[in-house]
C-alpha cells in the first residue's frame, strides 16, 4: 500500500472518530454535527437565510439529503422556510431565533471538545495543519 493510500485510510478513520466524539458533545443540545453545520452556515449568511442548494453544497450533502436533514430541524423551531419572492421554485431556509441561540450554546460545547480533542498540537502545529487540509480542495 503506497503511502498516500495509507494517508487517505488514516484521514478517513480521524474524520469518523472526530465525528463520533462531537457528536457526543454537541448531543447534550440535541443536535448532531450536521445540524450545527447547517446552523453555522446559516448563522453567517446576508439575512442568516440560504438556498438549499447552497446549503447543500457548503456542508457535502445532496439537495434531498440537506431536506431530510433540515426537516426535522424545522420541526424543532430551529430553522424555518422562506419563500423566496422572485422565485417561487426556490427554497430558502432561514435560522430562527430558537436556532441561533442553540447555535451559540453548541458553538461553546465545540470549542471545549475541540481544545480537548487538538491539545496535544500547539498553536503553530494547529496553524500548519489548517493550511495543509484546507490545501486538498
Amino acid at each position: 500500500m503506497s503511502q498516500k493510500q495509507e494517508l487517505i485510510i488514516s484521514l478517513a478513520m480521524l474524520q469518523s472518530r472526530l465525528l463520533k466524539r462531537v457528536d457526543q458533545h454537541l448531543s447534550v443540545h440535541g443536535i448532531s454535527f450536521s445540524e450545527f453545520l447547517v446552523m453555522h452556515h446559516l448563522h453567517g449568511a446576508p439575512n442568516m437565510t440560504m438556498r438549499r442548494i447552497d446549503l447543500a453544497e457548503c456542508i457535502g450533502l445532496s439537495a434531498s439529503g440537506v431536506t431530510r436533514l433540515v426537516n426535522p430541524m424545522e420541526k424543532h423551531h430551529l430553522v424555518q422556510k422562506e419563500v423566496n419572492v422572485r422565485d417561487a421554485r426556490v427554497s430558502l431556509v432561514q435560522l430562527s431565533e430558537t436556532g441561533e441561540e442553540l447555535y451559540n450554546y453548541a458553538q461553546v460545547s465545540l470549542e471545549q471538545c475541540a481544545d480537548y480533542l487538538l491539545k496535544s498540537l500547539g498553536n503553530k502545529q494547529t496553524t500548519k495543519l489548517l493550511k495543509l487540509t484546507s490545501s486538498l480542495f
